[in-house]
């Protein structure tokens, strides 16, 4: 069964526009609510975080009246990030917990992702049976008088989540000596992050963590990552660490300017946490996106590598069904589940400065864990309601594509779950997958779905 509104990271669009409207997010408030409450004669408790959209105001009001109508207390924890939301519903005894956040996406989307009470983010199942009670009759949502939620402000959430972090950092290891620049985004993290790394002793260059709730994302941060890289030059710089709007992924950047995705820092924890026999099961969990170059790398170090689908809620669903402590994406999500539950930027940034204080290497020699085979990705907007992947010339276009780079590399085309675009992928000999790429993308292009 098709889902209505949840994509493959919660519920996400345009603001004002469906299904980011204020009713719609009023239904799944009370939708939510009725989902998560138990029964019993305790008082139900949602948490809710944000990022710094303008957007955020209007979204959390009208999740605060849905939850509230239906019952349950709020806690409102204003500017945090997506992993302190995930932590904080399960170490404050929530029935559930509300990031309202488009993660990467500019300032004038929305969205908002959900985690149940153990921290970790909504199956499809839950997903769907949220989904039928937002479309069913709301009247049977609603408390008596008596019982409706009450909503407060919680003005210590950004200080639990920074002594959090914190702990997960070796004790009796300090970042003294180390300049770092971090870019914040101008989203969630703007406050927390320069926060942890100056406790715990880095000399430290915040950029862009300057909110005005429409410069999220904007020329900044792990999506655009060059500012960073000129700023580590111009300051010289140990390293950089760029974070996307929410703070569950990260990008760093070396003291050459070089920019380090999220498959090297998973490369590196691996390697490192295999021979210090801290890897569960000797295998991580990765996504079809992973270059091929960290799968050979791992497998000569006796590590396996199981891809899933892109999103790090599957990576996260697949290392539990597993026995994974460690997964991620290119694009930076890396979830360490013996820290978190999902993807956390600082969590993953200070496991790698660790490893950086404890080599006394540079950051150029540590990050260069494989050499990437050639990669080319492509995104190709779309208009919403069309399906350019289903006309026969796309699929032929992919087809040839794929029968050109066979046993040479590989081809994927998927549609973005979070918004309107296709991504086209091709990884292999550069000649031949910069021609298979552009033939799909032109094809999508001439489908007339843009």
């Amino acid at each position: 069964m098709n889902k209505r509104y949840f994509g493959t990271d919660g519920i996400r669009g345009t603001t004002n526009s469906e299904p980011m409207t204020p009713e719609i997010v009023l239904r799944l408030g009370m939708a939510a609510a009725c989902y998560f409450r138990n029964g019993g004669e305790r008082r139900h408790t949602v948490v809710i975080g944000k990022d710094t959209r303008l957007s955020g105001y209007m979204i959390e009001n009208a999740l605060t009246a849905g939850f509230t109508s239906a019952g349950m207390d709020v806690n409102l924890f204003g500017p945090v990030p997506t992993p302190a939301v995930a932590t904080l519903t399960r170490s404050l005894r929530a029935d559930l917990g509300v990031m309202i956040t488009a993660s990467h996406n500019p300032y004038e989307d929305n969205g908002i992702k959900l985690f149940g009470p153990d921290g970790f983010k909504l199956n499809d199942k839950a997903e769907l049976e949220i989904e039928a009670l937002m479309d069913a009759d709301s009247s049977q949502a609603l408390a008596a008088p008596a019982e409706l939620g009450r909503a407060k402000r919680v003005d210590d959430a950004q200080a639990r989540y920074v002594e959090i972090v914190k702990a997960t950092f070796p004790r009796q290891m300090r970042l003294a000596g180390l300049r770092i620049v971090v870019d914040c985004a101008n989203g969630a993290a703007y406050k927390v992050a320069p926060r942890v790394l100056w406790e715990l002793g880095a000399d430290v260059i915040p950029i862009n963590d300057q909110p005005n709730g429409y410069n999220i994302n904007e020329d900044c941060g792990a999506v655009s990552p060059q500012g960073l890289a000129d700023h580590v030059l111009r300051y010289r710089a140990d390293l950089g660490v760029a974070l996307d709007g929410d703070a569950d992924r990260v990008i760093l950047c070396d003291e050459t300017g070089r920019i380090v995705d999220g498959d090297q820092l998973i490369g590196l924890i691996a390697l490192s946490w295999k021979a210090a026999g801290k890897l569960a099961g000797d295998s991580i969990v990765t996504t079809v996106m992973s270059n091929m170059g960290l799968e050979q790398t791992l497998a000569k170090a006796g590590i396996t590598m199981e891809r899933t689908k892109v999103g790090d809620r599957y990576v996260v669903e697949a290392m539990r069904a597993g026995i994974a402590n460690l997964g991620g994406e290119q694009s930076g999500h890396i979830v360490l589940s013996d820290f978190a539950t999902t993807g956390d930027a600082l969590i993953a940034a200070l496991q790698v400065l660790a490893l950086l204080v404890e080599s006394d290497q540079p950051a150029s020699k540590l990050l260069s864990v494989f050499t990437p085979a050639p990669q080319v990705l492509k995104n190709v907007r779309y208009d919403r309601g069309s399906a350019p992947l289903e006309t026969e010339t796309v699929k032929a276009a992919i087809a040839e594509a794929e029968d050109a780079l066979k046993g040479k590399g590989r081809l994927l085309v998927r549609k973005s779950g979070t918004e309107p675009v296709i991504r086209v992928m091709g990884e292999g000999e550069k000649t031949l997958v910069d021609k298979a790429v552009k033939t799909v993308c032109k094809a999508i292009a001439d489908s007339g779905a843009g």
